[in-house]
């Protein structure tokens, strides 16, 4: 047992098919549950962003949320939605509600009082100042939680496979290695969530390139007066 190397290549080679196709699970599940929660909290988010006391219980509740273990969550739905997707998605989308439904209140209230005036006065109706100033507004701190539910999301859908093989992606690697005592398979499991964490991590960065092209103009741009 010793002498058994801790990374076996050639049971890796031997199944790549079959670890692109966990990969692949494995991200499906946790953007679902990330596209979910973002749908969830943006009207959340708006809805209470000039409510503050209402903000302060929402962001409470979805704190309770978070705090409650996954497999505990898990355990606790079978019953109600069987060995299904919907068994996994409900949890996974309720610990996404504290991160960004905080991010999107604070994106959205921390815009400038003036900025909010001066689009008033320009005739702005509230809807058109939502969607046109506030929201591009607050995309940093938007995308900053996408960035962080994304990641700690591809965390607990390895956490999933105790539901079964159908939900648990790269979980089901590092379920199988730890039962079997084969560290190969933990490896891969943990190696390739990781990476799909970072690819994903990078992929929200371009994005916030991308949809704020101002964040990236030189401050002498901004100060066009004078001279």
């Amino acid at each position: 047992m010793r002498d058994k190397p801790l990374l076996d290549w050639a049971w890796v080679f031997d199944h790549l098919d079959d670890i692109g196709g966990r990969s692949l699970q494995h991200l499906q599940l946790a953007l679902l549950a990330v596209a979910a929660g973002l749908a969830i909290s943006m009207a959340v988010g708006i809805i209470v962003a000039r409510r503050p006391r209402v903000a302060a219980v929402v962001i409470g509740v979805s704190g309770i949320l978070y705090t409650i273990p996954s497999i505990a969550a898990f355990a606790a739905l079978v019953p109600i939605t069987g060995l299904s997707t919907l068994t996994a998605l409900i949890p996974l989308t309720a610990y996404t509600q504290l991160i960004l439904i905080r991010n999107i209140v604070a994106g959205l209230t921390g815009v400038a009082p003036e900025v909010l005036e001066t689009a008033d006065a320009m005739g702005y109706t509230p809807r058109a100042r939502l969607l046109r100033i506030e929201l591009p507004l607050a995309i940093p701190l938007i995308v900053a939680g996408l960035r962080v539910a994304s990641v700690s999301t591809i965390g607990l859908v390895t956490v999933a496979a105790i539901i079964g093989d159908n939900f648990g992606g790269l979980g089901v690697f590092i379920n199988d290695g730890l039962r079997n005592f084969f560290p190969t398979a933990v490896y891969v499991g943990a190696v390739m969530s990781v990476l799909l964490a970072v690819l994903v991590d990078v992929a929200f960065v371009l994005l916030e390139r991308v949809a704020t092209p101002w964040s990236r103009l030189p401050a002498t741009v901004v100060e066009t007066g004078g001279a």
